[in-house]
């Protein structure tokens, strides 16, 4: 036997009147009485749609500009009455008032208000009052009740008016479509309000995420992952053009080399490994800092995340092709490149929209987050016209260029960070160590000879001149690091000692997730 509920009567008021036509006439060649609002019983009547007014059965008029319309125990009496509760059934009988059925609201639209930059008056407007007390009311009595807040909905509605209405089930999650709806309204106003108190770091805050897709595992295999969306733009929207699905250490990488790629505004590659750089350069076109970020660490570069700050070219898809990449991430592709690159079925190729990055960064703590505002390249300290030269001649203007794409570069790197440059390319990497020698040591290690006449940078202050000792012992010849040491005069006094150029820009990198 079926569990369908019929539907008799209907509330309809929406502010998105799409297809609303479309359910009116459905509903009333089904025999459902539809009892509606101001603008929406006008749009209903004019299409033909028989309907009752709200005022008509409350014997109250709608006020205020429509602030005040449904908020009105007919209403909601209509809407809340558990039509299996012999004693809802007699309460209502007795004043005379009608169950509903079915309730059909959708929003004013406050998101794409405040995103439109309207004023606060505006916006204020469009905190819809009445929807989400329907919807709520009619979500709660879900037993008795289909409730439709979605214009994508409306398919379902017209299968189920020609079948004999929702099953128990139906009704259960189209009310838990309601409450999540509801909450990220309230949501969305309560965080622009809070916003709008002169707050960076806010003293109450929520986000929506919403699962997109569920990942193959975590980290390891034993680990359960899915991906979720917040917006805005990033990569979680991005495109998948060829290759396997991606996994979670796949997203991770690609995070952090497409946000690497996007430091820089000349053409830019970075190669990522583990979360951390083995390859970044600039050239003058992406084909050049590919091969030149590639030549940074070949041995690392294998089955590396690969990010691009512009379209890949064929001769960008050439090389690549050569060597064995987990995933390509840029903001698009020439055809020659993707017909050469979907030839090897084990790479990923991910079109990705250029990034719109949030201002809060959040990470999870035991009891939890911690919120902090994103470290970007624009502080005081990251224009080198700010930097201040401590120890050795200026340099000449190749060497200041290299000095400021190494410290671009250096934001990526995970801290303890050390990284060594030259024409534009990063030749030594070392990070994540527990102390800044073992990090010098590491860049020096992987530059090899190419350490001689490079230039190097450092995400925070050497605590001592040791580091920097193993830097000048390689050959660097220009150094550039934030300061703030107490033992500053030591270091710069080794810098003086050996004849290299030391900048303090005053501003540091620290990357420690």
């Amino acid at each position: 036997m079926s569990d369908r509920k019929k539907i008799r009567r209907a509330l309809i008021s929406v502010y998105d009147k799409s297809r609303l036509e479309e359910i009116g006439k459905a509903l009333n060649a089904a025999g459902i009485q539809i009892v509606s609002t101001g603008s929406t019983a006008k749009t209903l009547a004019e299409a033909g749609v028989k309907v009752t007014e709200v005022s008509t059965v409350t014997g109250f008029p709608e006020i205020m500009g429509g602030r005040v319309k449904t908020l009105h125990p007919i209403i909601h009496s209509g809407i809340l009455a558990d039509q299996n509760n012999p004693e809802h059934v007699s309460a209502i009988k007795d004043l005379g008032i009608e169950a509903f059925d079915l309730v059909i609201i959708n929003l004013y639209p406050f998101a794409e208000t405040i995103a439109s930059g309207a004023s606060f008056e505006e916006s204020i407007e469009q905190i819809d009052i009445g929807g989400p007390a329907m919807l709520r009311g009619a979500a709660k009595n879900h037993g008795s009740v289909g409730v439709i807040c979605k214009t994508d909905q409306y398919d379902q509605l017209i299968a189920a008016i020609s079948t004999g209405g929702f099953t128990a089930q139906e009704r259960l999650r189209l009310a838990l479509e309601v409450f999540r709806t509801t909450a990220e309204y309230d949501l969305t106003i309560a965080n622009w309000v809070g916003r709008n108190q002169n707050s960076i770091l806010p003293d109450w805050f929520g986000r929506i995420f919403k699962q997109e897709n569920i990942l193959r595992y975590g980290e390891n295999p034993h680990q359960a992952a899915a991906i979720y969306s917040s917006g805005p733009v990033g990569i979680v929207d991005s495109k998948q053009l060829h290759g396997k699905e991606m996994s979670f250490n796949n997203y991770t990488d690609a995070d952090a080399a497409w946000r690497a790629a996007f430091d820089h505004t000349e053409p830019c590659v970075a190669i990522i490994k583990h979360a951390n750089p083995c390859g970044i350069a600039i050239g003058k076109d992406i084909a050049t800092a590919y091969s030149k970020a590639h030549q940074c660490d070949p041995v690392s570069a294998f089955g590396g995340v690969v990010a691009a700050n512009r379209i890949v070219t064929t001769e960008m898809a050439q090389a690549l092709s050569e060597i064995f990449t987990e995933v390509l991430i840029a903001p698009g592709y020439e055809s020659g490149a993707l017909e050469i690159l979907c030839q090897k079925p084990s790479i990923r190729i991910v079109q990705c929209e250029v990034a719109t990055l949030n201002s809060i960064e959040m990470r999870s703590v035991s009891g939890g987050i911690l919120l902090q505002e994103l470290d970007e390249i624009n502080a005081e300290g990251d224009s080198p016209s700010s930097w201040k030269l401590v120890a050795g001649p200026q340099v000449s203007s190749e060497t200041f260029k290299d000095l400021e794409f190494a410290w671009r570069a250096v934001r990526a790197v995970k801290s303890n960070a050390i990284l060594l440059a030259k024409d534009g390319a990063s030749v030594g990497v070392g990070m994540g160590q527990v102390n800044r020698v073992d990090s010098a040591e590491l860049a020096v290690k992987r530059a090899g000879n190419r350490a001689a006449g490079s230039v190097a940078s450092s995400d925070a202050f050497f605590p001592f001149a040791d580091g920097l000792q193993i830097l000048i012992a390689a050959g660097i010849s220009a150094v550039v690091s934030p300061g703030g040491s107490v033992r500053d005069e030591e270091v710069i006094a080794a810098a003086e000692q050996a004849g290299i150029s030391l900048y303090f820009t005053g501003t540091r990198h620290f990357s420690h997730a």
